[in-house]
This record gives structure tokens, sequence and C-alpha cells, in this order.
């Protein structure tokens, strides 16, 4: 049987240490890797919320203008990523203690509870705990 996983989502950011420090004291993620690659000039940083292995983040710097213009739209305004737990409230609450801008307040859906959030350069992020049951869950192990 094939077996496929995404392994890392590259995030253009403006500079390698805000980013870790945003994602690791604001989001609670491990940072994974941070490794200098001196024939590029750049580092391999990624990150991961905690105990997360299957999926991480690429904090990748922007190399030029084109690339420096999607720093905070990389989805064009629409939600970019979404981060799962399994405990909403208590990541919420964690999260706007730690100063995280939330654009929509939290709200309960047919698919569990939600409220976005902005990272520091003005992506938007789901959090969100799905309810039993939904497909994600089986797929998740939280």
């Amino acid at each position: 049987m094939k077996k496929q996983a995404i392994v890392h989502i590259a995030l253009v950011v403006r500079d390698y240490d805000e980013a870790i420090e945003f994602y690791t004291q604001k989001l609670n993620f491990e940072l994974l890797e941070d490794t200098y690659q001196p024939a590029q000039d750049k580092r391999w940083v990624v990150v991961a919320p905690l105990g997360s292995r299957e999926t991480s983040i690429l904090l990748a710097r922007a190399s030029n203008e084109e690339q420096e213009r999607f720093i905070g739209n990389q989805a064009g305004g629409r939600v970019f990523l979404f981060l799962n737990t399994d405990d909403f409230w208590r990541d919420y609450n964690e999260m706007v203690a730690e100063g995280v801008e939330f654009v929509r307040p939290p709200k309960e859906a047919d698919y569990g509870m939600v409220a976005v959030f902005k990272d520091l350069y003005g992506n938007l992020w789901d959090l969100v705990q799905f309810v039993e049951g939904h497909p994600i869950v089986s797929r998740v192990n939280l």
C-alpha cells in the first residue's frame, strides 16, 4: 500500500529569529531544526506544534522582492493554515494571554469549535477543535 505525507509547508518570513520567537513563544511550537546552509547563505528552520511530527512548517526567509511581497499574504487573505487542538479553550486562552490577535472570535460550528487568528506577519490561521466523528479526528492523533 502506498503511503505519502506532507512533511513541510514553507511559510515565507521576513526574519528567521523573529519567526522562531513567535512560533515557539506565542504558539508554543517546538523548534525541530535550525541549521545554517553556507552554500546558499540561508537557514533550514523547522517548527511544529508540540508532539506533532507528521507535518511541520519550514520558516523560509524571503530572498528577493517578489517573495517579500507574499510575506503575510500567502493565501490571498484566506485562512492559510489550520491548527488542530485537543482542547480549544486551553489553547485559545493561552494564545490570548500571549498577545496573539484573533480576528474572528470563537464560534461553534457543525464541525467543531473555531476561531481565526493572525500570525506575526498577518497570515490567517484557524484554531480548531473538531467534533468527535469528524473525518479529520480519525486521521490525527491528538
